[in-house]
């Protein structure tokens, strides 16, 4: 009765685990360019003379959903979305190059042009800057430039380019910041041929209609190992009833 009582317990465990998942796919529904994460669950088999039966499940985040979300109009110069197996490079709170699919790109007080996340954008010489009060328009081959609104007549000038690395071939992984990086180390290679679709947005790949699904089987799942734990209980309390009689 302990084996079954530890199996149930492990699933419980793991239960959890994939509804904290399940949380975090919800709140970021509506998140501009998130990847759903995704769950892998593994069998162990604890190892021992008297252990051998006793299985238990270990579940961790261990990637994203790659699938392209939906992609929206806005409009607005500074948007942009990516498609196929691209990333925009940004800087991490460390210094570090890291990837996201967010395009909701700003100025910050600064003049540093960063998304919607606060993240600077990389260029080829490091996060790029322009002059505060000039107009900032974003080109498909991610060239940024800008325009004196007091001088219209001159034409914009370019001040930095878009680092649009392209993750085909490379392993990389999300981490707790939400953003990715190659795993092991390393920065990913820029996609000199990838384009930017300027005014538009990539939406959050995440299904509303399925995650509501996998949250009702994941507490469901759940209240049955409850039960089981509740079943051990009262059969080994039978069981030891039996015992004392003399």
């Amino acid at each position: 009765m302990d084996r079954l009582i530890y199996t149930a317990y492990s699933g419980m465990t793991g239960s959890t685990v994939r509804q904290r998942v399940i949380a975090s796919n919800m709140a970021n529904a509506q998140t501009i360019g998130f990847r759903a994460e995704m769950l892998t669950t593994t069998p162990m088999t604890l190892k021992g003379p008297s252990l051998e039966a006793r299985a238990m499940t270990d579940g961790e985040v261990r990637g994203s959903s790659m699938a392209q979300g939906s992609l929206i109009e806005t409009g607005k110069p500074m948007d942009v979305a990516l498609t196929g197996d691209t990333m925009l490079s940004v800087q991490a709170d460390d210094g570090t190059e890291a990837y996201t699919r967010r395009g909701d790109l700003s100025i910050s007080a600064g003049g540093v042009l960063q998304n919607g996340d606060n993240r600077p954008i990389i260029g080829e010489g490091g996060p790029i800057t322009v002059p505060l009060g000039s107009k900032v328009t974003i080109s498909p081959d991610g060239g940024v430039n800008v325009a004196n609104p007091e001088a219209p007549d001159q034409p914009p000038q370019n001040v930095g380019r878009i680092k649009i690395a392209s993750t085909t071939g490379t392993a990389i992984d999300k981490g707790l910041d939400g953003l990715f990086r190659v795993t092991g180390g390393g920065v990913l290679p820029q996609d000199e041929e990838a384009k930017l679709m300027v005014g538009s947005l990539e939406q959050s790949n995440v299904d509303p209609t399925r995650i509501l699904v996998e949250m009702v089987e994941a507490q469901r799942l759940f209240d049955i190992r409850t039960k089981v734990v509740s079943q051990a209980r009262e059969v080994d309390e039978s069981s030891s009833a039996l015992m004392r009689i003399s």
